[in-house]
């Protein structure tokens, strides 16, 4: 026995001697098994030195040693040395395998190289779906899209199908719908619909594309077994703010036996941040205790109670977060702003230049919107001037609009004109609305006329345009111009959406529109709005007809006012909740000038707290004053 092996080492010896690389030298050099060693301890340093010292000696290693060698190197993000074994490795001539070969490619995926990653695969001499689905995949993450549908059809030339991990990648990158129903054609040939991530990914990519039936159906083909599916459901209707139909999801979820992970949560606080429920967002926020670090899901829950109008809550998020991110400081100080603490929110920016992440293009956002809610015009201008200087924030649109609502605020009418024609992109119909809209504040008629005009230039049948145009003409008296504005939208089909505001009284949803009795508690909450018309007209107020768009008599006018949708929400508030409780309406159009001030009045006389959330912000009333500082 002794001397077989003896013959086998001098063997081994002559081989050694006579190849300057080998098969045999390649499994039996003892270096290998020191590389993988050190590569195991994630010691780079020193696998490193051991690959030199291979080097030296003409000796090399197998392909797993190699392999454990470059996640070493993406451990350490070590760009240089994982190039070192990529020359290595093909010194000599030697021609590694594709296994070996598809993990290069993959190293320069993850170090962001996609050029040295697509040098390498045009050189590979044969290539499988792995090293296909690799590059891809590289291209749909960073958003070539083109790219990576382009590798697609290259790879299915090449004789090459497509696996669950290609398809869900290649999904991610698909922006045509034409092209979407193709790959769901695909799919469904080769026998991955019932794939747990092929599925996700389909759901997504209808869901982004605003086919949210269709995802639907892509749910409900077949019974799922699992929760990934599940949320990619849910989430595509939270993200549509399909609130509803999300929740609706979540319960059958549920029902169906699936407990709700970070993802879930996620969506479901989107969900209740869409249609304002509060009382289900707490909810929620009991079932997101047990993922308590989650910084996505205490971002989530900060939003939700921002846009409900949470104050109290949203900041006590805020303090206990462990770890806060350049989300949560932005979600923070756009919620202050919102929901009229202007100070607070500029303090809070203040902190965050000192203690908190780089601001980005939403935090400046929310900075702007904070000194256009204050009238804070010559703040503003420093922020919006300095965006670029010190934060390296180009402007875009949202901030020009936040600037030009500032100004218009203001009065400053000419310099929301000179604004509008430096801006760097062209102007939308929002931003002519916003004149527009500044035009109705001040009664200036001619520049109304204007900015309507080019309105109407971007899109005929804006409904904003010429609401807002027979408001400025009916604030006016010029009751022939409010008749010609509204003949022309009734020869263009234009409806104006009536006033409506919600409150959510025991888990369920109340609506009003204005003059409407079809709720069933509709005489006593005329009674008890009649009681509060009468008591508050005998201590001076009266009733601002100004907010009357049409030519009616001045009764006609005062009912009218009386009976707008947030006024009936208000009064059903209070015949519904104890005192203690806060009154939370949502409405969708612009609160108006005699309901702030019934409002406010109300809720000095019942000592309520009463939040009014419409399109622009929130108003909380309480005391007989509102945190808008009766500036909005």
């Amino acid at each position: 026995m002794k001397g077989v092996q003896r013959r086998l080492v001098l063997l081994g010896t002559a081989w050694s001697r006579s190849c300057s690389y080998s098969a045999f030298q390649h499994y039996v050099a003892p270096e290998t098994s020191l590389l993988l060693s050190h590569c195991y301890n994630r010691d780079l340093p020193r696998a490193m030195q051991t690959l030199d010292t291979m080097e030296r000696r003409g000796v090399w290693a197998d392909a797993i040693a190699y392999s454990e060698l470059i996640k070493c190197c993406l451990a350490h993000k070590a760009v240089k040395e994982g190039k070192h074994v990529h020359n290595h490795i093909f010194s000599n001539g030697y021609q590694p395998k594709t296994f070996l070969v598809n993990t290069l490619v993959n190293m320069y995926v993850k170090f962001n190289l996609l050029e040295e990653a697509q040098i390498l695969f045009d050189k590979m001499p044969e290539r499988n779906v792995v090293s296909w689905t690799t590059m891809i995949s590289a291209y749909s993450y960073v958003k070539l899209n083109d790219r990576a549908m382009e590798l697609l059809v290259f790879m299915l030339r090449d004789g090459i199908l497509p696996n669950m991990y290609t398809f869900s990648s290649v999904l991610r990158a698909c922006e045509r719908l034409s092209d979407l129903t193709q790959l769901h054609s695909g799919i469904l040939k080769v026998g991955l619909e019932s794939d747990v991530f092929v599925r996700s990914a389909l759901i997504d990519a209808y869901s982004k594309m605003g086919e949210l039936l269709e995802a639907l159906g892509v749910f409900r083909e077949m019974v799922t077994g699992d929760s990934v599916v599940w949320n990619s459901i849910i989430a595509a209707f939270a993200q549509h703010t399909d609130g509803d139909e999300a929740l609706c999801l979540y319960k059958s979820m549920r029902r169906a036996g699936f407990l709700a992970d970070q993802s879930t949560l996620t969506s479901v606080l989107r969900a209740c941040t869409s249609l304002s429920l509060l009382e289900l967002g707490r909810q929620a926020h009991v079932h997101v205790l047990k993922f308590d670090q989650d910084l996505i899901l205490n971002n989530a829950l900060l939003d939700m109670y921002c846009k409900c109008g949470s104050m109290e809550d949203a900041k006590f998020i805020f303090n206990r977060m462990a770890g806060k991110d350049v989300i949560s400081w932005s979600t923070m100080i756009a919620g202050l702003a919102q929901n009229g603490y202007s100070t607070e929110a500029l303090n809070l920016f203040d902190s965050m230049k000192v203690s908190g992440p780089r601001p980005n293009y939403i935090t400046i956002l929310g900075v702007l919107f904070a000194c256009s809610h204050a009238g804070l015009v010559n703040e503003g201008w420093y922020y919006f001037r300095s965006m670029k200087n010190l934060y390296g924030i180009d402007p875009g649109r949202e901030h020009y609009c936040c600037m030009l609502d500032l100004l218009g605020r203001a009065g400053k009418l000419d310099e929301m004109v000179t604004l509008i024609h430096e801006m760097t992109c062209e102007p939308d119909v929002v931003t002519w609305r916003t004149l527009l809209d500044a035009c109705r504040a001040h009664r200036n008629l001619d520049l109304a006329t204007y900015a309507a005009k080019e309105i109407t230039k971007l899109d005929q049948h804006d409904t904003g345009a010429y609401v807002l145009l027979s408001n400025i003409y009916a604030n006016s008296k010029r009751w022939d111009d409010v008749a010609e504005v509204r003949r022309t939208m009734r020869e263009r089909g234009i409806r104006k959406e009536p006033g409506c505001s919600w409150i959510e009284v025991n888990n369920q949803i109340h609506a009003f529109i204005v003059g409407d009795k079809s709720h069933p508690q509709i005489d006593e909450i005329n009674r008890k709005l009649n009681q509060y018309i009468r008591w508050l007209t005998d201590t001076g107020y009266v009733p601002d007809t100004n907010f009357v768009l049409q030519d009616l008599g001045e009764e006609q006018s005062e009912y009218s006012l009386r009976h707008h949708s947030e006024k009936l929400a208000i009064v059903f508030g209070i015949i519904s909740f104890p005192r203690e409780k806060t009154i939370r309406i949502w409405k969708n159009l612009k609160i108006c000038g005699d309901c702030h001030m019934f409002a406010k009045l109300v809720a000095k006389q019942e000592q309520r707290h009463i939040v009014i959330r419409d399109p622009i912000r929130y108003h909380h009333f309480q005391d007989g004053v509102c945190s808008c500082g009766d500036y909005w």
